[in-house]
């Protein structure tokens, strides 16, 4: 076991773990730690505890110190020269006529470098503006390219649920959604419908395709032989969280079909869910 509390910085709900080096952090408080970045300001969001060394990412950066009033007026001034410096590359943005969207701007906490993130529809040669920022800011200049789902993790929003973002209120990192989640799950393939406000498909697709991808194991699909107490047939809808099936016989295929629950059938050869050709063009945009 080993002692650690957990730091969570801004624009992000991650929390990463530090050694505490002896010291009794409370929950709120912030700490000053050595990150990729350099020295960076962090909230406390797990106080001092003992976790599993298995669940640990070594070595494990011990905290430098508990922030001091100093520290914190770092801060609130690193925050004032930032709405400053967000100002000034907006105007030279447009001085350069570049086609980039700027969104964000950080100052590391020791002030040695300004990070500038922005969106764009196609990589944009930005030496001259950063030769321009570096001249009037005198500090290392950094200008990182993201893109929309990075967008609406980083500005936040309300999704068509009515709740805030996933990607900015608790998902730590972005999981692998496809279209054939949505079709397996029986959704309509209408990109309004499926599709969040950064235009790529819902995160949320991904929670429940575990127990789909089980009840599919499980359920006849569309378009498969089974045998049932009225003899074969064809299942020509399924609900895959009831079970219920609608079997179109072979002894009568003009008659309406039969509801059968998937219990009680017997799959003599299942079918297989498949995206076409004008399906895969149709959202291969928002994938």
């Amino acid at each position: 076991m080993a002692e650690i509390i957990g730091v969570r910085f801004r624009n992000t709900k991650k929390v990463y773990y530090f050694d505490p080096a002896g010291k009794k952090v409370d929950e709120g408080q912030y700490v000053i730690v050595e990150t990729v970045r350099g020295i960076e300001c962090g909230e406390c969001a797990v106080a001092n505890k003992e976790v599993s060394e298995d669940v640990l990412v070594k070595p494990l950066k011990s905290i430098i110190r508990v922030a001091n009033a100093e520290d914190l007026a770092n801060m609130e001034k690193n925050l004032r020269k930032e709405e400053k410096a967000f100002a000034i590359c907006e105007e030279k943005i447009k001085q350069f006529g570049l086609d980039m969207h700027l969104l964000d701007v950080e100052y590391t906490f020791d002030g040695s470098k300004v990070l500038f993130f922005y969106t764009a529809p196609e990589r944009v040669d930005f030496r001259e503006l950063v030769k321009c920022l570096a001249s009037v800011f005198k500090v290392r200049i950094e200008l990182r390219q993201i893109g929309v789902r990075d967008e609406a993790k980083l500005l936040g929003g309300l999704g068509i649920c009515g709740r805030g973002f996933c990607c900015k209120e608790f998902l730590h990192d972005f999981q692998p959604v496809s279209i054939k989640m949505a079709k397996e799950q029986g959704l309509s393939l209408n990109p309004v419908k499926i599709s969040g406000t950064c235009g790529r498909l819902m995160c949320c697709l991904k929670y429940e395709q575990s127990s789909y991808e089980y009840l599919l194991k499980i359920t006849p699909k569309i378009g498969a032989l089974v045998e049932t107490a009225d003899g074969k047939g064809e299942v020509v809808d399924n609900n895959l969280l009831t079970g219920m099936l609608k079997v179109r016989l072979d002894r009568n295929p003009d008659a309406a079909p039969g509801k059968y629950n998937r219990r009680d059938v017997k799959i003599i050869r299942d079918a297989q869910i498949k995206l076409n050709r004008e399906e895969i063009a149709a959202l291969k945009d928002i994938e």
